[in-house]
């Protein structure tokens, strides 16, 4: 498929919302201790960023979860590919996520936390946000930005595995 990429959120967009989120989580979390579970791979680096802005204590785990594959919607189809390594009983989480998009993965992570995990408290923060393309009723606590139902790469979602590294967000435009 042949394509062009536009730009759609400039990298100093970006770096102004990662604050404004950290300075909203710290003040939610009034001095206690959030493990912060980013979801592989494309959370990784708004992730990294985030937890560099959030000035209370901070422990960082990882679970990777798959609807996507190759293509570029979701497929509705949630697997576990990687589950988190720390025991997250009786913590304060917060799910970090690069984008919820129909909030399927999201709604089975949310799930899977309550019901097996025994934390104290859940949250969830995205950098991007699509609530058009919504099909479950799903909470977000912290939102970067919502976003048009386009597919989008740059700072950490991938199209097939290439753009994560952009520091902007783009849009795919097939041509």
């Amino acid at each position: 498929m042949k394509y062009r990429i536009e730009n759609l959120i400039d990298k100093e967009a970006v770096e102004k919302r990662i604050k404004e989120l950290a300075r909203e989580i710290e003040k939610d979390y009034a001095g206690e201790e959030v493990y912060c579970v980013g979801l592989l791979k494309g959370s990784v680096i708004f992730l990294s960023d985030l937890v560099k802005e959030i000035n209370i204590p901070v422990i960082i785990d990882f679970m990777s979860v798959s609807s996507y594959g190759s293509e570029t919607v979701s497929s509705g189809d949630v697997k576990i590919l990687k589950d988190t390594d720390l025991d997250l009983r009786g913590k304060h989480v917060l799910i970090v996520e690069d984008i919820i998009d129909t909030g399927l993965t999201l709604e089975y992570v949310i799930k899977y936390f309550k019901e097996g995990k025994g934390v104290k408290s859940l949250r969830t923060c995205t950098l991007l946000n699509k609530p058009e393309r919504r099909k479950v009723d799903v909470k977000v606590d912290y939102i970067g930005f919502d976003v048009p139902d386009k597919f989008v790469i740059g700072y950490g979602l991938d199209y097939d595995q290439r753009y994560r590294n952009l520091p902007y967000i783009a849009v795919v435009i097939p041509e």
